[in-house]
């Protein structure tokens, strides 16, 4: 791409390595199907996408750029993997054409192998908790106040909601109590311990936090 007027190689160089980062990212969230990642870092590339072209309207490469984003756009808010796949192709593509034209034909990108940052989870974990609250805790516990849900048992359970808004319980506590063996928990002491390995306990955790979150708001 052409340097920004204004700017310094360094800046641009900053700006490709950050692209670069984004670009990976959004791969492995798309792959994974964590849609709001995957919007996320999107919207990370086209700010800086911005930053690094002289003239956002300058050429037909910048055109071709701004379908190919749109293209993605599109698969990322209607959740379509196939679609999305597609499109993160015809990006990379672009890029490389853009590195072409712009006399950097030496700078190859392609599709993620695998990912370099190992800190990070890219699965969409709030919404594993949630199915898996779902399965295990809803049969006896009210996960989602909006969905009208009725548990298959009618112990007198109270509702994720009214757990969240508890101020004397926390997160830590749901992952204590889901790793204890709380076989007397409950009005009726009928609360079992779901067989849940530990990744799985996060992920309800995580679920959980949010509920919390959205509470505090």
């Amino acid at each position: 791409m052409n340097q920004p007027a204004g700017s310094t190689s360094t800046q641009l160089s900053d700006l490709m390595i950050a692209l670069q980062l984004q670009h990976i990212k959004l791969w492995f969230a798309g792959k994974l199907s964590n849609w709001d990642l995957a919007n996320y870092e999107l919207r990370q590339i086209q700010t800086n996408l911005r930053k690094a072209m002289s003239s956002p309207s300058e050429n037909l490469r910048s055109s071709q750029t701004t379908e190919q984003l749109q293209a993605l756009d599109r698969a990322i808010q209607q959740k379509d993997g196939a679609a999305f796949a597609k499109a993160y192709s015809d990006l990379t593509s672009g890029c490389n054409a853009c590195h072409r034209a712009s006399g950097f034909g030496s700078i190859t990108i392609q599709v993620p192998v695998n990912s370099p940052f190992s800190d990070q989870l890219f699965a969409d974990q709030i919404g594993q908790g949630r199915a898996l609250a779902h399965g295990t805790c809803g049969l006896c516990h009210v996960i989602s106040d909006s969905s009208r849900e009725t548990p298959a048992f009618r112990f007198p359970a109270p509702s994720f909601s009214e757990i969240a808004s508890r101020p004397s319980f926390s997160a830590n506590d749901l992952r204590q109590l889901l790793t204890s063996n709380h076989r007397r928990v409950g009005p009726n002491q009928a609360m079992l311990k779901p067989k849940l390995a530990e990744y799985q306990i996060d992920a309800i955790v995580a679920f959980f936090e949010t509920l919390q979150a959205d509470r505090a708001r």
